[in-house]
């Protein structure tokens, strides 16, 4: 039996996405210090991007923008512009599909790419054939690429986060036998999946580098989690074992994201405090409109509904995350939002609210959904649509409702937004 061959495979990264684009589309931007953030007026000022010159003055992701201005006094400051980032992104996976058709999208500015028919074909290395798409990209879109190289996706991702991105040429290939060497040395945060509260039960465990959870025996550190987490923590401590060890079998898989949601949801941190009920219910309407019309439009309905609601002081939020069954399957909006209503003032605690979201799960197929003796569903169904069709051919503001044009309302602002940022 012929032994299995070793993959290659890239994870590549667009060096401060968002700032490059703007730099990009913005000729005589080059040399300056850019940084795409939100909207100081509606409490979303905060960093998104930063370039590599305003980060030099110690600027960072996530950094409120009044913090980042000390900082950098002459930074130029862009509004984040979403379907821009969305379009180049699209562009350059057209690029990387030109050297292998094994292209798995991450995120909005990373891309797994299983390189390993390729490099026969291109007569390279696999260093070489990184240099020619670093090359493509930079050509094509005046976008620079980091490009961490392995075996597996899961030491791809940690070459590009913990090396590529400090290296002068932007590439770097850890292998299985570089991982003891180059990777477990790292201390504990630096592993892929691992923020700063799972840092925190790391050190509280005395595992305070890579090499100390990939050192210890799996039964082991199930051991310790079940101690730490309860009963239900084997699998978390055998991705952190196999994370640490650079174990994933997973393949490079395109159109990972064209498979069935397993929920549909939105959320949204608020301009202000809102501090009454009426104004949180205007809302609760609108998100449940917004997520009720993606499951009309991708043909599903829900079962459960989920609302999460965080409220004020900054430094102290409490809130609730809480979901029901509704008693049918359904995407009507009003009839998901008597549940999320229902759901919020059971749970609230009356303190000024900051953030909101509801969520849909329990999808099923529009088609084989259970009907209702006391409501025409097919007749409601028909109107939902009339009013959809509306939407998508006028715009989301074409119909409205009257509590959206009330203070609280946000829909207006959002219609022209992607993801909570301007398009």
């Amino acid at each position: 039996m012929s032994e299995k061959r070793e993959r290659t495979i890239f994870l590549s990264d667009c060096q401060s996405f968002y700032a490059s684009v703007e730099k990009a589309t913005h000729p005589g931007l080059e040399i300056l210090p850019v940084v795409v953030a939100g909207d100081p007026a509606r409490r979303s000022g905060i960093i998104l991007a930063a370039c590599p010159i305003a980060k030099s003055f110690g600027v960072s992701t996530a950094q409120r923008l009044g913090e980042a201005l000390q900082l950098c006094p002459n930074a130029i400051v862009m509004r984040p512009h979403m379907q821009r980032y969305i379009d180049v992104s699209l562009a350059i996976t057209d690029i990387y599909k030109e050297y292998t058709d094994l292209v798995e999208v991450f995120s909005i500015d990373e891309q797994f790419l299983d390189v390993s028919g390729s490099l026969k074909h291109f007569h390279c290395s696999p260093e070489e054939l990184a240099i020619m798409i670093q090359k493509k990209v930079a050509a094509s879109m005046n976008i620079r690429i980091r490009v961490g190289i392995g075996p597996t996706k899961i030491l791809a991702k940690q070459a590009t986060d913990n090396f590529a991105k400090k290296n002068g040429n932007g590439i770097f290939t850890l292998g299985k036998e570089d991982v003891e060497r180059e990777l477990w040395p790292l201390t504990v945060d630096k592993m892929y999946g691992v923020g700063s509260r799972m840092t925190r039960h790391f050190v509280a465990l005395g595992m305070t580098t890579i090499g100390h959870v990939a050192r210890t025996p799996l039964a082991t550190l199930k051991q310790k989690f079940r101690a730490r987490f309860g009963k239900q923590s084997d699998i978390q401590a055998e991705v952190m074992w196999r994370t640490a060890n650079g174990l994933d079998d997973s393949p490079v898989t395109p159109g990972t994201f064209d498979v069935m949601p397993k929920s549909i949801g939105h959320g949204m941190t608020l301009p202000r405090d809102y501090t009454t009920a009426e104004e949180v219910d205007i809302v609760l309407l609108e998100l449940t409109e917004e997520v009720c019309r993606d499951a009309r439009a991708k043909g599903f309905t829900s079962g459960t509904v989920h609302v999460f609601c965080m409220c004020s002081p900054y430094d102290a939020p409490t809130g609730f995350s809480q979901q029901r069954k509704m008693p049918l399957c359904t995407n009507n909006t009003l009839k998901v939002y008597r549940s999320v209503r229902e759901i919020f003032h059971r749970n609230w605690n009356g303190l000024p609210v900051r953030k909101v979201g509801v969520t849909l799960g329990s999808l099923a197929d529009e088609e084989v959904t259970q009907l209702d003796l006391f409501e025409d569903v097919t007749k409601v169904r028909e109107l939902d649509r009339v009013v959809d069709g509306i939407k998508d051919r006028f715009g989301s503001t074409a119909i409205i409702r009257a509590s959206s044009l009330m203070k609280a309302g946000l829909a207006v602002d959002r219609a022209g937004k992607i993801g909570g940022h301007y398009r």
